[in-house]
């Protein structure tokens, strides 16, 4: 069966050219011009994906997808925007969305990027990265203790891939499909650290090469939310190489 996409775009141009490319790539499109709309639509027949322009009359995309999110729908959602600042990509983060992709886009990158969140929504967990051995090496106090059942934990993170909860200590933290999946790969690997090319295979399924800033927007937004203001760090940048998780 095709998957699903849910397109909502309010420029005619832009929503016919992607709908006819998306329909070529296999997928069963439905297209409409604003957030009500998307909003109804989802409502009646969810899809497997959605794909979301930010600036639309009445309800905006940001806004479908809040809304989304509050009623407990964790469809993965691709954003389409014309805003380049990290200001508003965090927006984008904020409202729960997965990933985003900036105008002027070129089709074979909403294809990959669609790609990827489809394989993300599938039951296979984040294992660890593969590709070439990663740079260091992990102390043995570095490594994750695998908890009775189905829990991972390692420096303060407790989390259950299966039900997609994670936790620092006791705090609960509320975290995107995209966020827990980084998380999950850094925790799975704590002590060592995974350059930028490695993430990108097993977080997004495609490296978008050394210019893109995706990865490091979703890892400042992840240190908001872990990051206590009487703790320590526990993101670690390691200049010219990657990140790892550790607690100094």
């Amino acid at each position: 069966m095709p998957h699903t996409v849910l397109l909502a775009e309010d420029d005619r141009a832009i929503r016919n050219a992607l709908e006819r490319a998306l329909t070529l790539e296999g997928y069963q499109v439905m297209a409409v011009a604003d957030g009500v709309e998307a909003l109804a639509q989802t409502h009646r027949n969810r899809p497997d994906v959605l794909v979301l322009d930010v600036m639309m009359p009445g309800i905006d995309g940001l806004q479908v997808c809040r809304v989304l999110r509050a009623e407990g729908d964790r469809t993965p959602v691709l954003i389409l925007t014309a805003l380049v600042e990290i200001a508003d990509r965090i927006a984008g983060l904020d409202a729960g969305a997965d990933d985003y992709v900036v105008k002027p886009f070129d089709v074979e990158e909403v294809f990959a990027r669609l790609r990827a969140l489809l394989r993300r929504t599938s039951p296979v967990g984040v294992g660890e990265p593969h590709g070439g051995a990663p740079a260091g090496g992990a102390p043995v106090s570095e490594a994750p203790r695998q908890l009775p059942e189905r829990f991972v934990e390692a420096a303060g993170i407790r989390m259950d891939p299966q039900a997609r909860r994670a936790w620092r200590g006791t705090r609960e933290l509320e975290l995107t499909r995209t966020e827990f999946e980084l998380l999950e790969l850094l925790v799975r690997n704590a002590g060592i650290v995974l350059d930028h090319s490695t993430i990108y295979d097993r977080i997004w399924g495609y490296d978008f090469g050394p210019g893109s800033k995706n990865l490091a927007v979703y890892v400042g937004y992840l240190r908001r939310k872990l990051d206590d203001p009487d703790g320590p760090q526990l993101i670690h940048t390691v200049r010219g190489v990657g990140y790892v998780l550790r607690e100094d």
